[in-house]
Order: structure tokens, then sequence, then C-alpha cells
């Protein structure tokens, strides 16, 4: 294991202007153009590129916990930016094509519901799907995973944050960052985009823990990551929301930066290709990258060890809860060592708070916690857990103008329930 800072330097980006050429464009039409789609006119005036946001709080990464997490602080009452690299939300479930998240249950009982579950459960609904009865606890862990049809799930986060008054970025990530004395000035970019946005509070839920690197607070990962897994579907259609798709191990999968996520990437498609003329059958379906499942993880003001998540460890300041197998994958595969009867680990707050950090916290796979602990940790209900965890401690230490560390426990937890969350030692709602 290696203790690493990213020191936050970033390529300088030209800035330019749309000309005549962009203006060429706009009126350009085609036979089969949709009619009711339109973009809002504050979009189509920055033009010169220069973008400048005031709020509350800025979610860094649209994944899994990002996109929870976003429309918790939304929801809350907090201005909120949501800046995503790819073009659309989802993260793991949607990109990476991992259409089945769990655990939301353990041991015959709900034990996480909240934002991720309203979006889950209601996407389902909406695509006529099955959900499973969270009183019978099945035989293997992976039963109770519910299948979502990933491009509805897509669309619907994103109209949630939409309803949540989340505003969203696309294709932009973080520049630089300064402190200020009320908080934050960060500086992003994108193809054309230029965006200064000023915040009080940071919730970095970029998987890796990208804005902390940046900051220079120090991470933690491993010499040799977890393989990531492409996906895909050969023979047969792809039926979303109905099943599992095909996968392949990607060794050495690294999302840390654009080059080994480029990697990774071509690394992964390069198989799948060898597989289609091995058994020469059609491509049906393939995601646009790997699934990562390991990368940096914070140093947090406490560190969840694999031994606090196997015995269930119900820490003093728990804001949700986790489940699912110990389950690192290896060269050889996978061996997940389940739980014992009755066990439901729990998250603290202080793990989501990097150490010496002051208005930023994190969400998902980066949470403070060893190697072995963090194998179960970073699923998708778990991540969505954190990630509205993250967005009510934010909102609220933005509104109080001091630091998540300083939000009184009560008042998150009191947010948290009048949100749906579950909150270790509350009873399922049945």
């Amino acid at each position: 294991m290696r203790n690493e800072e990213q020191t936050g330097r970033r390529d300088v980006l030209q800035h330019s202007r749309l000309g005549s050429a962009g203006a060429g464009l706009a009126s350009t039409s085609t036979a089969n153009a949709v009619v009711g789609a339109e973009v809002e006119e504050d979009q189509v005036a920055m033009a010169d590129g220069d973008v400048s946001c005031d709020v509350d709080v800025l979610v860094v990464g649209g994944g899994t916990a990002g996109t929870i997490a976003a429309i918790q602080a939304g929801r809350a009452g907090a201005k909120t930016l949501l800046v995503e690299r790819h073009s659309q939300l989802g993260g793991t479930t949607t990109t990476g094509g991992v259409a089945f998240p769990g655990l939301f249950d353990a041991w015959g009982n709900q034990i996480i519901a909240g934002i991720g579950w309203e979006l889950v459960r209601e996407s389902v609904e909406l695509d006529g799907g099955t959900l499973p009865d969270f009183s019978k606890v099945p035989q293997r862990h992976w039963e109770n995973q519910v299948p979502v049809n990933m491009f509805l799930y897509a669309i619907m986060a994103e109209e949630k944050c939409t309803q949540a008054g989340v505003q969203i970025a696309y294709y932009e990530f973080p520049q630089a960052i300064t402190e200020t004395a009320d908080g934050w000035q960060v500086d992003c970019a994108g193809f054309g985009t230029r965006r200064r946005v000023l915040c009080k509070q940071i919730v970095d839920c970029t998987g890796g823990a990208e804005v902390v690197g940046m900051l220079r607070l120090p991470r933690l990962r491993e010499e040799e990551t977890q393989p990531g897994a492409m996906l895909f579907q050969i023979g047969s259609a792809n039926d979303p929301g109905r099943g599992q798709l095909h996968a392949l191990y990607v060794h050495g999968a690294d999302s840390s930066n654009s080059r080994t996520v480029t990697k990774a990437s071509m690394t992964g498609r390069k198989a799948v290709l060898a597989k289609v003329r091995e058994e020469k059958q059609r491509l049906m379906h393939l995601q646009s990258e790997p699934g990562f499942r390991e990368s940096y993880r914070i140093v947090g003001e406490t560190m969840i060890t694999v031994n606090d998540y196997t015995s269930g460890r119900t820490y003093d300041d728990a804001i949700c809860n986790a489940f699912y197998p110990v389950d690192l994958h290896s060269k050889t595969g996978v061996r997940p060592k389940p739980l014992k009867p009755g066990t439901v680990p729990t998250i603290p707050l202080r793990a989501l708070i990097p150490k010496d950090g002051r208005n930023i916290i994190v969400a998902g796979r980066c949470v403070s916690s060893d190697r072995l602990a963090n194998s179960g940790l970073r699923v998708q209900a778990s991540c969505m857990a954190m990630g509205q965890a993250a967005g009510a401690t934010a909102s609220l230490a933005a509104q109080h103008e001091t630091t998540p560390l300083s939000v009184p426990l009560a008042e998150i937890r009191k947010l948290l329930r009048e949100h749906g969350a579950i909150v270790p030692g509350d009873a399922s709602p049945g």
C-alpha cells in the first residue's frame, strides 16, 4: 500500500470562442429532427465559454454516490451544482453497466432506503420490472440484487436532480482549487467552457477522491488494483433491467487518470473482440468503459477496518448502514466471504471526512477504509447511502457556515430521516 498525494497541477486549457462556424451550426436542421426538446437560453448565451457560479454545495462526480448527494443537498434547500466529466449520471450503474445495484437488505430487513432506493424502485416500477422480497433471506447474496434498466435509470436520475433544483454541468472537471474565506474557488473546464465556481462545501464523489488529491490531502492506494469488468452481450440482444450482461476481467484496471482509463478501456475492448471472434457470434451490446472496483481511498478522521466491518461495529457517529460480503477480486477470481448472520456494518461520519480537511466531505468507494473492508463497502447501495449522508451534512454545514465535522450529529440524522433514509438503529420501513 502506498500513500500518495496528487499535485493538483493541471494543463492550462486554451480558451476559444464559438465563431462563424458555430453560427452556421445553429441553423442546421435534419429531416428527422425531433421537436420538443429545447436548450435553455442561459446556456445558449454562454458562447464565450466563461461561466461563473456561486453555490452552497459543489458535488464533483455524478456517479452512484454523487447523484444521490446532489439530490439530497438540493432537496434540503442548498443551492447545488453537480459536475460530471461524462455525458450522463449513474456511474457504475450506467456508464459501467453494473445495472444490478445492491444490497439494500440484510437478514430479512431493508437496511438502506432513502433517495437511492427511491430512484432504483421507481426505475424498476416504470420499466415494469420486479422488486425482490426483502423479508426473505436469500441463499446467496446476489439473489437480492435489483436489476434496473440502465438507460432509464440515467434519465430518471437527471430528472430528479432537476426537480431538486440541482444544476448539472456535464463534460467538466476541476482544474484548480483555492481556499477562500467562505469556502472554495473551484476552476473547472470542459471543451469550450471555463467555469469558476464559488462554493461553501465540496462533496467529492469522484470514486478515487480526486478532489482530495488535488488538495494534497493523503490518500491510500494499492500497488496492484482489483481487476475491472468489461460488460458486453454477444449472441442475443441485451434486455435491460431483466438480466446481467456478460463480463470479462480487465486486469490492472486503474481509474486514477485519463491515461490509465484509456489503457483499461482499450484492453477490455480488445478482449471482447477476441471473444466475439472465438465464439463466432454477433456483438449485441458493449459498455463504453470498464466498471472499476478500486483506486484511491482517503485517510479520514477514522478508518473502517475489516474487523470493524465484519463484526458489525456500530460507531457513535454512524450515519448509514452497509451490507455485502468481503468481496476482493484477483487474477484467480473471487470468493466472497459472507458476513455472519445478523451482522450489519455501519459507516461513521468521520470516515467520510478527510483528515485535516475543512469544508470537504467524500462519499462512495473512496471512503476511509482498509482494502478488505473497502471490498464490501464499495457496492452501490452502500455508496448511495453514503452519498445521501454526505449531501445532508454538506447542506447543513453550508447553512450553519461551519465545517462538516462540526454539524451536530442529531441534525444530520434528523434530516436523513426526513428524506427517507434509514439511520443505524432505526427499524426497517417495512
